[in-house]
């Protein structure tokens, strides 16, 4: 006789795993990988290799101390490398992205259990951490297609987002804006390799587009309002900074944010707005990655008032009340 085994709701069962999921999500990254290599040449390359093979030996060692089963085979760790990459400066030092893995792997990721466990999205985390550690480094960004000089000269540049704050240079055409051709972060800049590795998450099913439309339609009207109805400054404030890189492959992180669809909206219009204030009032002229990570630290909250009732549950009277 067959054994009969009893589990608890729901009883879904799914192709999908873990491992096909970052696969997936790898791929998408593939575009603005390429892109960047192609922008800031083969110090992107070796920068995004670093960062996932120490996040990939992070997780393999600390499985080996603690003694539990090995994880690295589900991809998760390939993923936190390769976005963490994208979230920093192309001239960054090895040292310094090395630490960055450390923490997003295992500070934030492995000492809370693993994937699924962790409360903050690890490579957002790590990059605030080094932001706070080391500002000068990660504020200083390499002037694209800079390889193609003959010049050796390291040479810098603004980002749109922190001209914008001065007031002091000159913006990239937009076409520049959307082709990646101006200051920032190694995987940030091409936005159009962005919304195809977004694209293909959303046809893939991966991903919802309610958390990417909420997030970015959320910043542009704040900025359609605060810049005077300017649809080119609405323009820059999208595509400048790490928008479009937060609000498809971190902000609808499965671990870190809400779960039901209103608790999505709830989550990316918060997210809208933190990052919008951030950029107006605050110090820094990007505010993705704090957002993000206040967002991830309220989605508990979010997730307790926007859970639907269970059929058939009873909510327990309170004291006094008639029938």
């Amino acid at each position: 006789m067959n054994k009969l085994f009893v589990e608890a709701s729901p009883h879904i069962r799914s192709p999908r795993t873990t491992k096909n999921i970052m696969l997936d999500v790898i791929i998408a990254l593939c575009p603005a990988l390429v892109a960047s290599i192609v922008i800031f040449g083969y110090k992107a390359a070796v920068l995004t290799a670093v960062c996932v093979a120490s996040c990939v030996l992070f997780e393999f060692l600390f499985n080996k101390i603690v003694k539990k089963p090995g994880t690295v085979s589900d991809l998760s760790a390939i993923v936190t490398g390769m976005l963490l990459s994208f979230n920093l400066p192309v001239d960054l030092p090895i040292y310094m992205a090395v630490i960055g893995c450390f923490v997003a792997i295992v500070i934030v990721k492995c000492l809370f259990g693993g994937i699924g466990q962790n409360f903050a999205n690890p490579a957002i985390t790590a990059r605030i951490v080094l932001m706070l550690s080391f500002t000068a480094a990660m504020t200083t960004w390499a002037e694209p297609l800079a390889w193609f000089k003959e010049s050796a000269d390291a040479v810098t540049t603004a980002t749109p987002l922190g001209v914008i704050s001065s007031g002091e240079g000159t913006l990239p055409s937009l076409l520049d804006m959307l082709l990646g051709v101006r200051g920032g972060c190694l995987g940030e800049t091409c936005i159009a390799a962005l919304l195809l590795g977004g694209i293909y998450l959303i046809c893939r099913g991966v991903i919802r587009p309610i958390t990417p439309i909420c997030f970015i339609g959320t910043v542009a009207l704040l900025s359609f309002f605060k810049g005077g109805f300017d649809i080119n400054y609405v323009a820059y404030q999208v595509m400048g900074g790490g928008l479009i890189l937060g609000a498809f492959f971190m902000a609808t992180d499965y671990s870190t944010t809400p779960i039901t669809d209103k608790g999505k909206v709830i989550f990316a219009i918060g997210c809208g707005v933190i990052t919008f204030l951030i950029r107006e009032f605050a110090n820094y002229p990007e505010g993705v990655s704090f957002s993000i990570l206040v967002m991830n630290c309220l989605t508990p909250l979010i997730d307790r008032f926007t859970s639907a009732k269970p059929f058939g549950a009873i909510v327990p009277k309170k004291e006094g009340k008639k029938e």
